[in-house]
């Protein structure tokens, strides 16, 4: 826990042939899929449930292709899988081989990802029958230490401790999820006992956390970054000069003081300091209304109007996008940009986001998944138009290098390649980039065995709490 380091879980041991093109794994023997009152497995899992879990998201002819509407299959499709995975290959019952089109020295880490997730290919088959594919997400069957119980839309998901979990029976019986959108509510039941552990706390709210006697409150640089990405493909936006000059009329310090509270630091490139390749020769646009004025004058833009996107979530990147897309708005108001800001509930907010028509900046943010630097870049690659590409921005240099940089498996190569990535983004200027933020998790003195993970993920096999 607590590590970007790729470990056996599923997959006991792999191999990897000399050209980079074979990756065969053995899976861990005697692995048992839950139990519940509408599945009852009958065999462990094997090869059949890694194909399926896979091509699910590859193969169109799929029945779970498309068995939700609007499965879209974003990380899968934009991180490049389809194009990147020739076959996948059942050797026996515990052996499976992904063959690659080119290798991707990404791959591994990839695959730790939550969109590689093993399900069963037996519940699938079973659903499939009956006609009912949609229970798939609604009653998720899995491997892991926690089994599902029930989920009340908005309000809380419950799970209890399993006792067939190859890892060994949870120290604590259940496991419950309140959800709770406003963090100083969260701040409130977590010093009235009502929880255990919250996340996000509000940026105000961390020194009245930390001095709470019950309370311990862990700590760690967050490997995130809050941007806003401007639609590249829409005028006056496809103009580099106009997004720059957005951008050095934000004053960055001042979103610091006023939301992130002394908890982040100003975002120069798109991927976090605390990163391997991140490229300290890089120096940010300066803040400067008189030049950004001038330079949007140069460009032949006047009395701009435009949108800006605040997202309606609290996030560890950006605890506050609506009062960030005000202060930004109070900017662009000093060099004569008119921003109106706007906001949707949290699906329909990103997939308007995704649209190629979005007018004006989109506020988002990113939290590492595997602890490479391509899983940063790939959210600019071309692949990740429609899909993580907010900025619809499609750049043959920078893409160049983000594909020569997943086939070097040499991490100095590939840290000079992705430097030069990092350049290339900061001319061209597709984001605005904000903030990296510290990531703060406050939780009862009484829990013990809970470590902060870089990647935002929380676990807690291995978690107990004593009374």
């Amino acid at each position: 826990h607590g590590k970007t380091t790729i470990t056996p879980g599923l997959a006991e041991s792999w191999t990897v042939s000399d050209d980079g093109l074979e990756y065969t794994f053995k899976l861990r023997p005697g692995v048992k899929f839950q139990t519940t009152d509408y599945f009852t497995p009958t065999r462990d899992l094997n090869a059949d449930d890694v194909i399926f879990s896979f091509e699910r998201q590859w193969k169109k002819e799929s029945p779970w292709f498309s068995y939700l509407e609007g499965t879209g299959w974003e990380y899968f499709t934009g991180m490049g899988f389809p194009d990147l995975l020739k076959e996948i290959v059942k050797v026996d019952d515990l052996t499976v081989k992904f063959v690659l089109n080119k290798p991707e020295v990404a791959f591994l880490p990839d695959l730790g990802m939550d969109f590689a997730s093993i399900v069963s290919k037996e519940y699938a088959d079973q659903l499939d029958k009956a006609g009912t594919r949609q229970q798939f997400t609604q009653k998720p069957i899995g491997t892991g230490p926690f089994q599902f119980v029930d989920y009340q839309v908005d309000a809380v998901v419950r799970y209890a401790a399993w006792d067939g979990y190859y890892g060994g029976r949870q120290k604590i019986d259940d496991l419950i999820f309140a959800i709770t959108t406003d963090p100083a509510v969260r701040a409130q039941k977590l010093k009235a006992g009502e929880c255990d552990i919250m996340s996000y706390p509000a940026p105000a709210d961390i020194a009245g956390l930390q001095a709470d006697p019950n309370l311990k409150v862990d700590e760690q640089e967050g490997l995130n970054i809050g941007y806003m990405a401007y639609n590249t493909t829409l005028p006056p936006f496809d103009k580099v000069e106009v997004r720059k000059a957005l951008n050095m009329a934000v004053n960055k310090q001042a979103i610091l003081d006023a939301v992130y509270q002394g908890a982040g630091q100003a975002a120069i490139n798109p991927i976090p300091p605390t990163m391997w390749s991140y490229n300290k020769d890089i120096k940010d646009d300066p803040y400067d209304p008189d030049a950004a004025k001038k330079m949007l004058a140069d460009a032949g833009v006047k009395d701009l109007s435009m949108k800006i996107w605040a997202m309606p979530v609290s996030r560890p990147y950006n605890p506050n996008a609506q009062r960030v897309a005000e202060l930004i708005q109070a900017d662009y108001a000093k060099i004569g940009v008119k921003a109106e800001i706007v906001s949707y509930e949290w699906t329909e907010y990103r997939e308007r986001g995704k649209q190629k028509d979005r007018d004006g900046a989109f506020q988002l943010g990113w939290t590492g998944d595997n602890g490479d630097p391509d899983n940063f870049l790939f959210l600019l690659g071309c692949d990740a138009i429609g899909q993580s590409n907010y900025a619809i921005w499609c750049n043959q240099e920078f893409e160049a290098l983000l594909q020569k940089g997943k086939a070097t498996t040499d991490v100095a190569e590939r840290t000079k390649i992705y430097e030069e990535a990092q350049v290339v983004f900061k001319r061209e200027a597709p984001w605005l980039t904000i903030a990296h933020s510290k990531v703060f998790m406050p939780m009862n003195k009484k829990v013990s065995g809970f470590v902060m993970d870089p990647l935002g993920i929380h676990r807690f096999d291995g978690v107990d709490v004593t009374e």
